[in-house]
Parts: structure tokens; sequence; C-alpha cells
């Protein structure tokens, strides 16, 4: 590994254990995304060494590691496989909301899970909804029952809650009420149905998730004034698709160079005879390398401005100073997925033409990266993102703050 892809030397010292683990992972992504092999055993392997309490302190079992260092290693799991990388992007989200141990009205329980290393998954997407995100007409309800509550509706792209032990759900309680909940996956009525057809992004678990009179307890839902984990509740789920996508990156211009130095043939009219050595492929290959160089560069940037907002709220922070703090992360976040879709996307097209027809082939399954990054960069159109820095960049409008943000 070089000094420039590996831009921060010290970032992994919190987890050094990883990088062999992310070895083994990605000896066998291509399979699982060309047979569509769920990655139970991969996930076995991520459980055993915390990798979903990296945020945890050390001293409970945890990791200790702070956003630039968990976004850093998750880069590099996504380079050894973004279906296994997207699989922690709502645990990491939710997690994050009793991370401290502070909050009021969260259920002990849930905390203690994550540090067993256990994986908390999202069911909140309606596809029979008005609209994508925000609040208000949710389908699925939440009706009293006794003395707790039964649940009963349809979610859809629940990423993640296939394979996790628990999943956050969003419903309509009593009155009319946003609530969200967080029950455990193999309760009876909990069905899970692995329909999701996407391109790429085969393996994450994102399909149907049925609730069918499911038994809900007054201590699972979530109850406390401000229900999320910073004021702009989607950066941490945002950033982490995008910092999947930079991992992407990292794989593309790794199976380039070995694409292109594998070649032992090279089109009579070419530069030269030997394919690694024709300066026009070796310029493809550089321009990949900048595109990864400039990635984790912006994921990392958007790390420092996450630990930038926990530091201030475990310190005891007033409001008006995170709601600042949250708001930087979340243009950063902004920033940082605009320029990395486009430059994953690009590379991505471009390794084709380091590996000539042979990249094109079923049994390489070179095009994985761009049907991944591809259908990463779908869930939060870039369109949407530059339009709303722009108004904040001329007129000072503040970017929404119910999901996407």
């Amino acid at each position: 590994m070089t000094a420039v892809q590996h831009i921060p030397a010290e970032s992994l010292d919190v987890l050094p254990d990883l990088q062999p683990v992310f070895d083994e992972i990605a000896a066998t992504s291509s399979e699982r995304d060309s047979e569509r092999i769920h990655p139970l055993d991969v996930l076995e392997k991520l459980r055993a060494v915390r990798f979903g309490a990296s945020r945890f302190p050390a001293a409970e079992g945890g990791r200790g590691a702070s956003w630039r260092e968990t976004l850093d290693a998750l880069v590099r799991l996504a380079e050894a496989d973004s279906s296994v990388a997207h699989v922690f992007r709502n645990h990491l989200f939710v997690s994050e909301r009793f991370l401290t141990g502070r909050e009021e009205g969260y259920n002990p329980e849930w905390r203690k899970a994550v540090l067993r290393g256990e994986l908390i998954g999202l069911a909140t997407t309606e596809l029979d909804r008005k609209q994508t995100g925000g609040r208000g007409d949710l389908k699925t309800v939440l009706t009293p029952d006794g003395d707790g509550f039964r649940l009963n509706g349809t979610k859809f792209y629940s990423t993640g809650t296939l394979y996790a032990e628990w999943t956050l759900v969003r419903a309509t309680g009593p009155g009319d009420e946003d609530v969200s909940i967080i029950i455990p996956t193999s309760r009876e009525g909990v069905e899970r149905i692995d329909d999701w057809d996407g391109i790429g992004q085969k393996v994450t678990g994102s399909g149907t998730t049925n609730f069918h009179d499911v038994r809900v307890e007054a201590d699972e839902i979530i109850r406390d004034a401000r229900p999320f984990v910073q004021p702009f509740s989607s950066t941490i789920a945002q950033t982490v698709v995008t910092a999947v996508n930079a991992g992407i990156l990292r794989a593309v211009l790794r199976d380039a160079k070995a694409l292109l130095l594998g070649r032992t043939r090279n089109f009579y009219y070419a530069p030269a005879s030997v394919a690694a050595d024709d300066p026009l492929l070796q310029q493809t290959i550089g321009r990949i390398s900048g595109d990864a160089f400039a990635a984790e560069l912006a994921i990392l940037a958007v790390g420092d401005t996450l630990d930038a907002f926990a530091d201030a709220r475990d310190g005891g922070a007033d409001e008006e100073t995170l709601a600042d703090l949250a708001h930087e992360a979340s243009i950063a976040a902004a920033k940082a997925k605009i320029v990395i879709d486009e430059f994953v996307l690009r590379s991505a097209n471009a390794a084709f033409e380091v590996g000539g027809a042979t990249a094109a082939t079923l049994r390489k399954n070179i095009d994985r990266h761009w049907r991944n990054a591809r259908t990463l960069a779908s869930h939060n159109p870039v369109v949407y993102k530059a339009q709303a820095l722009g108004a904040y960049e001329l007129r000072g409008t503040k970017l929404p703050s119910l999901g996407f943000f």
C-alpha cells in the first residue's frame, strides 16, 4: 500500500486489527456480487471484532474511535466489499444516538447490544407515500394494546435489516404522532423479505420488511425531546454512503492496476507494445489515483466536522452552537458527495479503458464497481444537493434538516 493511497498514516492506529479482516472480505467480494451470496459469514467476522462499536468507549468493549478514524476504516471496508460496508450505514447512524449512555428515554439494552457486536438495521421508507423523507403520512401504525402496543405496516429499502438483530422503525403512533421504535428482528410478526433487485449493492439486505401485529413494549419506543443524534439527522447516514463510494474508488484503482499489469497484448498502433508502458494507459491510472486521493481526503474532512459536533455535544455545548456545528457537518457531507460521486463514476468507467475487452467479461466482474457506485449515488441525487448548496452560498439558505442532509 503506497503512502499516497493511505493519506493519514496514523488514522488506523485505533483500529489496527481490522485490515486483515478486510483482506479476507475482499478475497470473496466479487463472488458474493456475481452469485448474490449473502455476507452472513463476513458479518460474523465484523461482529467478532466489534466493528459496529467503533465509536463506543474502549473501556466498555468498543474501539474508542473518532469519526475520522471510523470513516477511514469504513472506506477500507468498502474497498474490500461495498455491500458489506453499506450494511453499517444505518447501524452507525442509529447507534450514535445512544453513544454516551446519558440519553434519557433510551432502553439500555440497545447500547449493550451494540457493545456485544450486534447490528441495528432501519425500516422507515414506504413506497406508497406521497413524498420521500420528511415527517408525517406514514402508513405503518403503532396502536395501543394493553400495557404495550401493536405495530402493523410495510417498509422497503430496509438496508441491513435482513442481517441485523435489531431494526429501527418509524411509524404513526396514537394521536398521529411520529414515533421511532427499536425492536428485535426475530420477534414474532416481523417478516424480512429478500426482494431487493438493484443493479448494484446486491447483498445489502435492502428489501421489504413487513410488520404483522408485532408486539412493542413501552420501553422500545424512543421518547425524548429531540429524537435525533443531531439537528441535521441524516448527515451520518449520508456520509457513510459517500464513504462507501470513496472505498469503491480505491477498489477501482486496485483492479485497474491489476488489469493493466496483467495485459500481455496491446494494439499494434499503440504508443508502446507493453500495455503497462503505454503512456496513455498510465495517464488513465494516474487520473484514477488522483480521484481516489481526493475522495478520501474529502471523507476525512467530513469526519472532522462530525468530530467537532460530537466533541461539543459531549462537552455540554448549548443548542445554538450544536445547531451551527451540525449544519457545518451537513454542508461538508453534501460537498463531499457531489465530488466523490462524480469521481467514482468516471473512474469506474475509465477502468475499462486500461483493461481492454477483457475488462468487460463476466469473469472479471469489473462492472460491479460502476453498478455499485451508481446505485449508491442514486440514493440521494446530486442535483438536489448542488442546488441546496448553491442557495446557501448565494442567499445563506440553510440546508434541509428532515432527512437526506
